[in-house]
């Protein structure tokens, strides 16, 4: 098992949540929006400067900057 960490992913890729940080209030918003451990998602778009990245989880669409993803490490699926 890879882990990396979300800023490294790119367009088209599939991955699950593998380590979150220490919970503060950004990050129980985030495991609010289901961002927990074992989710797995997709890469859907990048922005053309690298932040934000686009991915779709359980039937939405959500928008994430790499400040936002600070500590959440992601291992790469087939």
């Amino acid at each position: 098992m890879t882990t990396i960490g979300f800023g490294e992913l790119k367009k088209g890729m599939r991955a699950k949540i593998a380590e979150t940080p220490e919970p503060k209030d950004q990050v129980l918003r985030l495991y609010e929006m289901g961002l927990v451990p074992g989710t797995e998602f997709k890469v859907v778009k990048i922005a053309p400067l690298g932040d934000p990245i686009e991915i779709d989880l359980r039937g939405y669409r959500l928008c994430l900057r790499k400040q936002e993803m600070a500590g959440f490490e992601v291992e790469i699926l087939g």
